[in-house]
């Protein structure tokens, strides 16, 4: 951990571990997607991972790259990452 540099949030180690589980509803463009922030609630049944893994090749290692599977598919290369505010 923290073997590379920060990025120009200040994160560290963000990508490569797993692909995350997002909350958002896969499409196959943002066009009608919310502009503040919000989860994108749509039709479909897939939900969206982003980031890719261990198991990922370097050109899908990075944020924009989506993926997209069914509620409850369960892969070793998928999980979630866990986020608090600090108050």
């Amino acid at each position: 951990m923290g073997k590379k540099g920060a990025n120009k949030f200040g994160l560290r180690d963000m990508f490569g571990n797993v692909w995350e589980w997002m909350q958002d509803k896969y499409e196959g463009s943002y066009a009608g997607a919310p502009t503040d922030g919000s989860a994108y609630e749509g039709a479909g049944s897939y939900r969206v991972g982003r980031g890719g893994s261990w198991n990922t090749g370097a050109r899908r290692l990075r944020c924009a790259y989506r993926y997209f599977a069914v509620p409850g598919t369960r892969w070793s290369d998928f999980g979630a990452r866990l986020v608090r505010s600090r108050r």
